[in-house]
């Protein structure tokens, strides 16, 4: 009898993985051809038939074309959803690719090419065949980079894409051991194809990923991982909500527009100073045209602005496109966080043009 670990997906368990879907117009299946995704489409296509009613589903493969077979796996992976009675696309990633920082490149192409696909199916849901060991993956990447508690709780099952508008993003299979997904296949005899790239050494996900049989012999494995990213999710979400209430309370108006934010320096002095960095973070993120404000450089703008208030000193410091701002003393003080002015571009010099009679001067910039 197979271990638990690598038992198949039982037709029951794959119905509740996708029961909250049962309403949604239409559903986006990425699906790459590698067994994770294969049994993603499998798992959904044969909920959806045991259904009188339920969504679309269609079947997309993001051809990176950077690897010789990815044609005929898009093409496998075509042959296997027409067996399963859904729709399939393939969309390509054209165009020069870069040479440094080519997986983060390629995945942005993914999702941007998987919400086109999303939009014109009218789906409100890209579903990814990510399972509990690349939550634990991306726990142990996360870590080696010096996330915070936000980042080290990993991926969420519901989120929403960057630029996806109304489109969410769902990994279904997030709480499932990949053994049990190829297990799923196995039992089936549906075949899947074997990405070279998931063992190449070159990318830090790969190195990472040869670390687990040796993390998981010291009692660190994929479900250790998994569980610590779910306990920190559930802090994140706790402190946020403090967060939430700091600002609601600590917020004073300043009649400048919807980018400038100030907040009670005495009340911001009280506050926790996991909730006070969140809060400065959230307001610069808001009033800043640079996305969102790397820790280290938070936690130094934060330090900055504690040390110029217990030392009674004006403080004003630009980060990520916003300028934080100490007005006031400690007692009757505010910290005012707006949007930077843009930067000036120096105009080039006028060319020197000779004057008429005289010897012609060399053109200079």
């Amino acid at each position: 009898m197979p271990a638990p670990e690598a038992s198949s997906v039982a037709p029951a368990e794959a119905a509740a993985l996708f029961s909250d879907l049962i309403d949604a117009p239409a559903l986006v299946l990425a699906v790459s051809g590698g067994p994770d995704s294969t049994a993603l489409m499998v798992l959904a296509a044969r909920w959806r038939l045991a259904l009188k009613r339920g969504p679309a589903l269609i079947a997309v493969t993001v051809d990176h074309g950077l690897r010789a077979e990815s044609r005929r796996e898009a093409r496998d992976v075509a042959r296997l959803a027409k067996a399963l009675g859904i729709a399939h696309r393939t969309l390509r990633w054209t165009g020069k690719k870069p040479k440094a920082g080519l997986p983060q490149a390629a995945r942005n192409a993914r999702y941007r090419l998987l919400a086109n696909a999303a939009r014109k199916a009218g789906a409100s849901h890209i579903l990814t065949g990510h399972t509990r060991d690349d939550q634990a993956e991306t726990v142990i990447i996360r870590l080696a980079r010096g996330s915070g508690l936000t980042g080290l709780a990993a991926m969420a099952r519901i989120s929403t894409l960057a630029d996806g508008r109304d489109i969410s993003l769902l990994r279904p299979l997030l709480d499932i051991p990949k053994a049990r997904l190829v297990a799923t296949l196995q039992t089936e005899k549906i075949p899947f194809a074997d990405d070279p790239t998931n063992r190449d050494t070159a990318f830090t996900r790969a190195r990472l990923r040869g670390l687990m049989p040796r993390l998981a012999a010291e009692g660190l494995d994929a479900a250790r991982l998994a569980l610590l990213a779910r306990r920190l999710k559930r802090a994140d979400l706790a402190i946020e909500t403090m967060v939430d209430r700091a600002e609601s309370e600590l917020t004073v108006g300043l009649g400048k527009g919807d980018l400038t934010f100030a907040f009670d320096v005495a009340g911001f002095a009280k506050l926790p100073a996991e909730v006070a960095l969140r809060l400065i973070g959230r307001s610069i993120g808001a009033a800043g045209d640079e996305g969102p404000v790397e820790l280290a450089k938070l936690e130094a703008l934060k330090a900055a602005l504690d040390g110029a208030k217990k030392a009674g000193k004006p403080f004003r410091r630009s980060l990520a496109g916003a300028i934080v701002t100490l007005t006031g003393d400690n007692s009757a003080g505010k910290i005012v966080v707006e949007r930077a002015p843009a930067r000036r571009t120096s105009r080039p010099k006028a060319l020197t043009k000779a004057r008429p009679g005289r010897a012609k001067r060399r053109k200079t910039r």
